[in-house]
């Protein structure tokens, strides 16, 4: 008994006063009308007089369930349970722990509040709210429309796709008011944009409320930030927000230095893993309340609540961080598209490369071409000089040190104004096999997958698993095949030892360098993680082409483009002695591109090629994989579209137990096989939703061994 309950002037120890206070108590309880609510289970309390029913998507990412649930709402929290708003209920309780008329029991999960109803639809009892995590609307019905629409395109469940829209609560962040808007900025000159040929006429579309689609090609150069900053300060200025997704941390750094340079502090949110859970929170709550209407970050950002979108742009969508490695596994470029057509807003695409699925919107005229006039490209583009086989089997050097007298003679002339860059293949890069007289990629009659023979075995297609044992090369008739072996680590150390009195920096997946100042260096990178020398590299090293060229994969010959470009877009322009040796096959048709820098136009005939063959992204493409029985039971199962062909299944490489894994490998020391659906195009959705009604069917009844799907995957072989 605490002492505020004593009598004025007692002790507190009284003989009779001790069962007078206890009867008063029981019989305050006894006159009490309404019994007090078990807290997350509301037992006997009253329900919210109007619109008494919530729904709710409860945060199970398993596809049987993907649905939403009803729920009754508690007087006591009516006027907090609002749509958007995260809510703690208790999921799978069964029919018979009812008490009063209310579903009761389960586990406590989280779950967001879509709408409130006067009725359910469900004729049972409903188990109550537990309760209201935070009064914040956090799921708006643009974000829940998106992430529904990302779902169904990637057979995946909303759960999933929520779980990646709105990052987790802080507290903190949350109590925190967010700053007031600013007022729109004016439309700004239109800079370097002038350097292309519709440049000036896209900024002016923006600023005055427009929704231009674009493929933008950027010249080579540090320029790109920039014009990106003033595609989003032309359309603050027509009163609209927008949205810029790029591949890294480091290249979001860029923009965000660029649209502060340009517009000032508090105009844009930065959201990247590296501000850490609370400040990321409170820049994406800024967004969400309207305060910010700009938006820079990584691929996660692609989901950010950006009010009245009015330009959506990603940058390098060729970037295999833009995949999320997460269920249901969507692309940042399909999911900004989703968001372009849904809001009707405008769009770019921009790289200083081009993807088969860029050329495409072309194409279709979904989107415009936005490129540089053929003089810019010659004043901003560095020269380009090749080495091939028949040069490597003449130069003594190259025999000696595998490098040849052209690549030796162009760095010690670059240490004498400035940075050389060397870009090596990083290990794990596994070529494919190919014509050993002409290089043309050997692949299968049946389906035109790449061939391979791993550890000696017979020849067989990687696709279908068809073999092929009299195969012969389409272009020269030859029946002999090559695989060439990657030196690249052994390369770099002799470059280090032949310039002994010059530094030498690495940059790669350990440690990844952001800049390099403008003196004399070796800086011999990984692809993707070159750093930007101050004033540009003087000159630059790609080696080992065919290692980048014969990787087994669809997009090997796009992806070694896209990689050489971006590393001499790093480099002086001609005009200033920049100058790039790529060592590799100088007829091949990616290295063509790079000689006369037209990434544009070899992605117009690769997907020229790809539409004659059946590839994505001219067809849709869905890869399944799991055990042997498991994957059969479940193709068998599967009511795919009538026009769907299977490819396979073969069986996939068997992980290493104890050795390095990455996103989507197959669990240690088991053998999964795979198989490939294909469809044309009009099928996708149709595929999508026949693979997510197999594998919820599949759940449902109790899954068994596991089997993952993913529709459009990235790599395909």
């Amino acid at each position: 008994m605490s002492s505020e309950n004593e009598k004025p002037g007692g002790d507190g120890r009284g003989g009779h006063e001790e069962p007078e206070q206890l009867a008063l108590i029981r019989e305050t309880v006894r006159r009490a009308k309404v019994p007090r609510a078990k807290p997350r289970t509301w037992r006997g309390a009253a329900l919210a007089k109007e619109l008494p029913v919530a729904r709710v998507v409860v945060n199970k990412g398993v596809l049987h369930l993907d649905q939403f649930f009803d729920y009754a709402v508690p007087e006591e929290l009516d006027e907090a349970a609002r749509p958007g708003v995260r809510v703690r209920v208790r999921f799978g309780a069964g029919a018979h722990q009812v008490r009063g008329g209310r579903r009761e029991g389960g586990r406590l999960i989280d779950g967001f509040l879509i709408e409130r109803r006067a009725e359910s639809d469900y004729s049972g009892p409903l188990a109550a709210l537990a309760d209201v995590v935070s009064p914040e609307p956090v799921l708006g019905p643009e974000l829940l429309g998106l992430a529904r629409a990302v779902a169904d395109r990637y057979a995946g469940s909303l759960a999933d796709v929520l779980q990646l829209a709105v990052p987790p609560r802080n507290a903190r962040a949350e109590a925190k008011a967010s700053p007031e808007p600013l007022p729109r900025p004016s439309a700004p000159e239109p800079g370097s944009w002038a350097r292309y040929e519709q440049g000036a006429a896209f900024l002016a579309a923006l600023a005055h409320g427009g929704a231009p689609r674009a493929v933008w090609n950027a010249l080579p150069g540090p320029h790109w930030a920039e014009e990106i900053a003033r595609a989003v300060a032309a359309t603050l200025a027509s009163g609209r927000g927008a949205l810029v997704v790029v591949p890294d941390g480091r290249a979001a750094d860029r923009v965000d230095a660029a649209l502060t340079a340009l517009l000032g502090e508090g105009r844009h949110a930065l959201l990247t893993a590296e501000a850490g859970p609370e400040k990321r929170y409170a820049q994406w709550l800024a967004v969400r309340r309207g305060a910010v209407r700009a938006v820079v970050g990584t691929r996660a950002a692609m989901f950010a609540p950006v009010r009245d979108l009015g330009l959506a742009v990603i940058w390098d969508d060729g970037d295999t961080s833009h995949s999320e490695p997460h269920a249901p596994q969507p692309h940042a470029r399909d999911v900004l598209l989703l968001r372009a057509a849904h809001d009707r807003c405008a769009f770019l695409l921009g790289s200083v490369s081009c993807t088969v699925e860029a050329a495409q919107l072309v194409e279709s005229g979904w989107a415009r071409p936005l490129l540089p006039g053929r003089e810019q490209v010659r004043v901003a583009a560095p020269r380009i000089r090749t080495v091939g086989d028949t040069d490597l089997a003449r130069d003594e050097a190259a025999r000696a040190a595998r490098l040849p007298t052209v690549a030796w003679q162009t760095v010690r002339e670059g240490l004498k104004t400035g940075p050389v860059l060397v870009q090596v293949p990083r290990r794990g890069y596994v070529p494919r096999l190919a014509c050993e007289r002409c290089r043309t990629p050997a692949r299968c009659r049946h389906c035109s997958g790449p061939l391979e023979a791993p550890e000696q075995q017979e020849l067989h297609c990687a696709w279908c698993g068809r073999g092929a044992p009299d195969w012969h090369c389409v272009a020269c008739g030859s029946d002999r095949l090559r695989a060439q072996i990657v030196g690249a680590r052994r390369t770099a150390e002799e470059l280090g030892r032949a310039f002994p009195a010059v530094p030498v920096r690495t940059s790669g997946r350990d440690h990844v360098l952001d800049r390099v100042p403008d003196r004399p260096a070796l800086v011999v990178s990984t692809p993707g993680a070159e750093p930007v020398a101050d004033g540009g590299y003087a000159a630059a090293l790609l080696l080992d082409g065919w290692a980048m060229l014969g990787r087994p994969d669809l997009r090997a010959g796009e992806e070694a483009l896209r990689r050489w470009i971006d590393a001499a877009s790093l480099v002086r322009g001609q005009g200033d002695g920049g100058t790039v040796v790529v060592v590799a096959e100088p007829t091949l048709r990616p290295v063509q591109a790079l000689v006369r820098w037209d990434p544009v136009g070899h992605a117009q005939r690769e997907l020229a090629e790809r539409a004659e063959l059946g590839f994505p992204p001219v067809s849709r493409m869905a890869a399944v994989s799991g055990p042997t029985d498991a994957l059969a039971a479940f193709l068998h199962g599967a009511e795919l579209p009538p026009d769907a062909e299977i490819l396979g299944p073969v069986p996939l490489p068997v992980t290493r137990p104890g050795g390095p894994r990455r996103p989507g490998d197959t669990p240690p020391g088991e053998q999964w096989d795979r198989a490939l659906i294909r469809v044309p195009p009009g099928s996708g959705a149709a595929l999508a939703t026949a693979l997510k009604r197999a594998q919820a069917s599949r759940l449902a009844r109790g899954g068994g061994e596991p089997v993952r799907v993913r529709v459009d995957p990235p790599d395909i072989g």
